[in-house]
């Protein structure tokens, strides 16, 4: 059944309107991408060391979040809808204690209690909480399995050197070796410390021998186990641990310093995280108390603040500026005549983009080892200056689409050269087997995954040929090409060729792709079909054909799509028991790129969407759609709003232009 046309055009009129009141006085638009409260708890203990404490008000917004963000059962999860961690629910217990939560708070007494009743309690912390225990007094370093920054200073041809790891995995290793190379613990009361150790542990603290608890993990934290290979490294670790050089392991910890004083300086003291920033920051601090880019680190951590109301203080783990933009844009440029109210929106998205764009090269990066930043956007609005392939390609895409809308053909567009170079930033990020990784190419194989010790996620230990990666920077290329001619040596052509092939050759036979950055196979479909289109791919060609079968498959019956987040985890598709509104836009745009907007799934699919829409014109937050490293999953706010809309315009210009 064809939706009327009134009740067409009205709902994507409301849905476009409400949009634009998410749009910032800067131009961009940006969700927050909702993980979980880790980072505000290591900022408080950061805050806490550094003697920067919290004012009073934002101490009680920090309880608020802890508060909104506990589950029922005493614990905080990996991510909204995650079972308890004892990594997370220790950090936040410890924040709160430092913020002067008493014991008996109902918000601590139900974390404690939560914890006690774990198999393996908080001496099976992963080893990232072992870390942060350490330096508070509440964990001994005999228990901690650690990267030593001996590692910084080895030949670079190793096949396990840091420079060849993720480098979000690197900086974060970078931060880690600086600290607990020292083996530094924060000099708190002392009896605020013995009061948390009696609260934390079941015996006392004295007593308990933690070098034997170096490999014992909470089952439930586990994503990766602890691998014979990395068991071993450990053992050979603390043994070099209590006989390595103190000279040897001075040099080692000035080598990372110095760093760490590149990367923060390089990104305007933001990190490429907030917990690089926060590592980053302690290193400095336990150098010296008044080292010179101290308090400016400190600053540049609240970049990634976010606060309201309802929520209260809490840092995302990266800000969506440039992604949110790119999609918000793409979606708006489906509307085939524009008011004056969004060709302005348009307008000044354009001037954040222009804006947010690398013109300028990182000196000595490669020193460093980083690749050559110019022509590339972040994904945020580029202050800290770690652009990515998919943000400059969905920016890209944003732009070239808008560039060919006739009504936004008196805007300033951007500069060919400018192009260009985000034409050949993307190109730089190819890995050889075709694929894309995020911010470099890849550097190591996955042999290096064998000696991951973050043991809550995987895949983190080098760059990838991600799905979604892949396919951006094709339908971005594949675009380009659509209006400039190649360069001299047909690298764009031979990109998009091995890009294509790439993605054939991993297809399952059901005919879906597996995602990394989203949940999951929905998601990564929606990125590929629109890819192949691009680069002239037929519709009646069998990966496609395949593709939108996948689709109709897996319609429910309402006739929404629904995939779960636990299919990122077990590996197979899992249905959520809700049908989810930016699932159900995801395979709308995926099957337009195919099929017919008559077909009756897509229509279907519409309706379900029209049934959804609330009175302001949005639709109702649901389920967590993104995910990193495997477990980690996100609540990009910002998709529930721009991708029905993108849906609904895609539809309405399609079926009424038949």
């Amino acid at each position: 059944m064809t939706p009327p046309n009134s009740t067409l055009r009205k709902a994507t009129e409301k849905a476009v309107r409400y949009l634009l009141t998410q749009q910032k006085k800067t131009g961009d638009f940006e969700g927050e991408m909702v993980w979980c409260t880790m980072i505000l708890a290591q900022s408080v203990i950061v805050r806490t060391i550094v003697r920067k404490p919290y004012s009073e008000e934002d101490r009680d917004k920090i309880y608020r979040h802890f508060k909104v963000s506990q589950a029922s059962d005493g614990s905080f999860g990996m991510h909204p809808e995650s079972p308890g961690y004892v990594f997370f629910t220790t950090l936040a217990y410890v924040a709160l204690r430092l913020l002067g939560f008493e014991p008996k708070d109902p918000l601590l007494a139900r974390a404690n209690q939560w914890l006690k009743a774990q198999s393996v309690g908080v001496k099976g912390i992963p080893t990232w909480g072992k870390f942060w225990l350490a330096i508070v007094g509440l964990y001994d370093y005999q228990g901690l399995n650690a990267i030593p920054p001996e590692l910084f200073l080895l030949p670079e041809w190793l096949p396990f050197h840091p420079k060849k790891f993720y480098s979000h995995t690197r900086l974060i290793y970078l931060g880690i070796a600086a600290i607990a190379g020292k083996r530094y613990v924060a000099p708190l009361p002392q009896d605020l410390v013995a009061a948390i150790r009696l609260e934390l542990y079941d015996e006392p603290y004295t007593s308990i021998d933690f070098s034997k608890h170096r490999h014992t993990l909470a089952p439930q934290d586990v994503y990766v186990p602890i691998t014979p290979i990395l068991r071993a490294i450990y053992d050979l670790l603390a043994i070099f641990e209590r006989v390595h050089p103190k000279g040897f392991r001075k040099k080692a910890i000035e080598h990372c310093l110095e760093r760490i004083v590149f990367e923060q300086t390089s990104t305007r003291y933001q990190g490429i995280s907030p917990v690089n920033g926060l590592l980053n920051t302690l290193a400095l601090y336990i150098e010296d108390p008044h080292h010179p880019h101290l308090e400016a680190s400190l600053e540049g951590v609240e970049a990634w603040r976010w606060e309201d109301q309802a929520e209260g203080i809490r840092y995302v783990g990266a800000r969506s500026n440039t992604w949110d933009t790119a999609f918000a844009l793409q979606a708006l440029v489906e509307i085939k005549e524009p008011d004056a109210a969004l060709k302005s929106s348009i307008d000044q998205a354009l001037s954040f983009l222009a804006g947010a764009q690398m013109v300028e090269e990182i000196p000595h990066h490669a020193l460093y080892w980083r690749d050559p930043s110019i022509g590339g956007w972040c994904f945020s609005d580029g202050q800290h200056r770690w652009p990515v392939s998919d943000c400059t390609a969905e920016a890209m895409s944003g732009l070239l689409a808008i560039q060919e809308h006739p009504a936004y053909a008196d805007l300033k567009k951007l500069p060919l050269a400018h192009l260009k170079n985000a034409t050949q930033f993307i190109l730089s990020r190819q890995n050889k087997d075709g694929g894309f990784g995020t911010y470099e190419r890849r550097r190591a194989g996955k042999l290096l995954e064998l000696i991951n010790p973050s043991e809550m996620f995987g895949q983190c230990m080098t760059e990838l040929s991600y799905i979604e990666c892949t396919a951006s920077s094709l339908a971005a290329l594949s675009h380009y090409l659509k209006h400039y001619p190649d360069f001299e040596d047909r690298s764009i052509k031979k990109a998009t060729t091995k890009a294509l092939n790439l993605l054939r050759s991993v297809q399952a036979e059901d005919g879906a792709w597996t995602g990394f950055w989203g949940i999951n196979y929905t998601y990564a479909i929606f990125h590929v079909v629109k890819a192949m289109r691009l680069a002239g791919v037929a519709v009646d060609d069998p990966a496609l054909v395949k593709a939108a079968h996948w689709l109709k498959v897996h319609q429910r019956e309402d006739g929404g799509w629904s995939e779960h987040y636990t299919s990122c985890l077990e590996g197979h598709y899992i249905e959520h028991p809700i049908t989810q509104v930016v699932m159900t836009s995801w395979a709308i745009l995926g099957l337009l790129e195919i099929v017919s907007a008559k077909d009756p799934a897509v229509e279907r699919g519409i309706l379900w969407l029209l049934s959804q829409q609330q009175e302001d014109g949005g639709w109702p937050h649901q389920a967590v759609n993104g995910v990193f490293f495997g477990a980690a999953m996100l609540d990009y706010r910002l998709y529930h709003t721009y991708f029905p809309v993108w849906a609904l315009a895609r539809y309405n210009g399609d079926v009424w232009g038949e």
